[in-house]
């Protein structure tokens, strides 16, 4: 695998990414990596917990003869910009920047050119797709088919009901809601026009992004996206609901459509309990070989037209 760093244009903004492309000659397919929510860099790595999910993806890859690129959101790793003010659709318009630049790289077949988003990204790559941007395909990797506010409000008790018995009980005894408090909040910041709010006095919140983002329903883009879907998401997933794979399939009724729920894989395209907190020990782990491979087979399958075919390291 052969690895530059490069930046590009969005908007005002200079950003910065990862370009990979298999040994040879190209022009090669290519995917663009689109990293899920919270201060996150191309690789899916924050501070407190580095998952290095594209940077292994975009070696596999590789190794399938698949060019990639990943790239830094606004205010994280080497990218310009205030991570706290951009919202959710500001994050598309950066996705849709990068899109263009890897198409107009001279080692990439701009007419084989596929959407890959994990979580938020996932819903980026829906609303990309269904707005026309020319992607050959789109690959949803914990995705979801409901509005950010019934993603939240599902999420929320799921992850109730994965914590210790002990936080369990110490909610009930000091009588903390946590669904009546994340619906104060939800109220609180739809009242505002403020990109960042001050809760709790200490924490601040990129409310422009969490408006717009519990506001948008990939229900809606859906049936507008006419390029084959693949939607992955694990049984043990606790952020997404896995139900959601059924309900694309019944919304994308335009688009050849491809659904896998994998056993046993968390929201971070791991093996392991449901539970947050085992993410910091499933993050030490290779992404899950069945997720991966079925991934590979379906680009396989969708850019069909590579030349030359590299066996797949999984």
């Amino acid at each position: 695998m052969i690895e530059r760093e490069l930046s590009f244009q969005s908007g005002d903004l200079r950003l910065a990414g990862t370009f990979a492309m298999p040994d040879g000659d190209g022009p090669f397919p290519a995917a663009l990596l689109i990293v899920g929510s919270g201060m996150v860099d191309r690789n899916e790595n924050h501070k407190s917990m580095p998952m290095n999910v594209y940077n292994e993806l975009a070696s596999t890859l590789s190794a399938a003869g698949i060019a990639s690129l990943r790239f830094d959101k606004q205010g994280v790793g080497a990218s310009e910009g205030s991570f706290l003010k951009a919202g959710f659709f500001d994050n598309v318009a950066d996705a849709t920047a990068a899109f263009t630049t890897l198409r107009e790289l001279p080692e990439v077949d701009e007419s084989r050119v596929v959407l890959i988003g994990h979580s938020e990204g996932a819903l980026i790559a829906s609303r990309m797709a269904a707005s026309g941007v020319p992607a050959t395909a789109i690959a949803l990797l914990a995705g979801s088919a409901r509005s950010g506010e019934a993603v939240l409000e599902w999420q929320g008790k799921a992850v109730l009901q994965h914590l210790p018995g002990f936080q369990r009980r110490l909610l009930r005894i000091l009588r903390i809601d946590p669904a009546k408090t994340q619906r104060k909040l939800f109220a609180r910041i739809r009242s505002s026009e403020k990109e960042v709010m001050r809760m709790q006095l200490v924490v601040k919140v990129n409310a422009k992004w969490m408006r717009e983002f519990i506001d948008y329903n990939p229900a809606d883009d859906f049936p507008h996206i006419k390029i084959p879907i693949l939607a992955l998401t694990g049984s043990n997933d606790i952020q997404v609901d896995p139900g959601d794979v059924e309900a694309m399939k019944e919304y994308a009724l335009a688009a050849p459509f491809e659904g896998h729920i994998v056993p046993e894989v968390s929201h971070i395209l791991r093996r392991g309990s449901p539970g947050t907190s085992d993410y910091k020990r499933q993050a030490r782990e290779r992404l899950d070989s069945e997720v991966v491979s079925t991934l590979v087979r379906w680009l396989e399958r969708v850019l069909s037209r590579t030349d030359s075919r590299r066996p797949v390291a999984v």
